[in-house]
């Protein structure tokens, strides 16, 4: 008979292997594919637009949406068994630069490494090696990952797995295409550069704006007191 574990592996590969069926390889995750612009996966997600949150505005645009798949069938009232808990889209300038897939505890729970990379390897093939090349700084979801188990990909898309054992050995995966991804980390170094640069002169507008807001609000008060007041 079958144990928990050997279903799960079963179960997690069969969704991530049907769900990439439609083709892309490296290039997407399940129907979620990179590059793709903020609309397009919006519409995928069926998440209001909203839900799409602006981090940086210069010298490039990056935003976010964190989704949440329903946790039960659509037209049935069975839960559903899909192991992602959360997905994290992050674009830079409209384009699908990376996406943080969280896998949800309670579905990956008694899974080894070794489960997971055959199970994700049914979808991206073979895992491969960091190519040798110039250090790489770590991000800093990459950092808060935990560390790394696997890595597949080409030379211009990344997909690396891995385990936090500290938050009970939950898995995340993390999807990159490879060139976006470097010119959103370069310029949400320059954004934050600027705002410090910057925060000295907005302070000055920000003390101005407060004191002319309250110079008209006096005005304002003076007319209507005056025009009642009676000693």
């Amino acid at each position: 008979m079958m144990n928990a574990r050997t279903v799960a592996v079963g179960a997690l590969g069969i969704v991530l292997l049907t769900a990439a069926l439609d083709g892309g390889g490296v290039a997407q995750y399940r129907n979620f594919e990179l590059k793709a612009d903020v609309a397009t996966i919006v519409a995928l997600t069926a998440a209001p637009a909203s839900e799409v949150k602006t981090i940086h505005e210069r010298p490039a645009v990056i935003q976010d949406l964190n989704w949440r798949p329903s946790r039960w069938i659509a037209g049935s009232s069975s839960p559903s068994t899909d192991a992602v808990e959360q997905i994290v889209f992050s674009f830079y300038n409209n384009q699908l630069s990376r996406m943080v897939i969280n896998y949800g505890h309670e579905r990956t729970e008694g899974m080894t490494d070794a489960d997971m990379i055959a199970a994700i390897s049914a979808v991206y093939g073979t895992p491969g090696k960091r190519l040798p090349g110039v250090a790489r700084i770590a991000s800093d979801v990459e950092a808060e990952s935990g560390d790394p188990v696997a890595r597949w990909g080409d030379a211009e898309h990344t997909i690396v797995l891995y385990h936090a054992s500290s938050y009970g050995r939950v898995f995340r995966l993390i999807v990159t295409e490879s060139a976006l991804d470097g010119l959103a980390r370069k310029a949400a170094i320059q954004a934050v550069r600027l705002d410090e640069q910057e925060a000295p002169r907005r302070e000055v507008a920000r003390q101005k704006k407060a004191l002319d807001d309250g110079k008209i609000a006096a005005e304002k008060a003076r007319v209507v007191n005056k025009a009642i007041f009676k000693p």
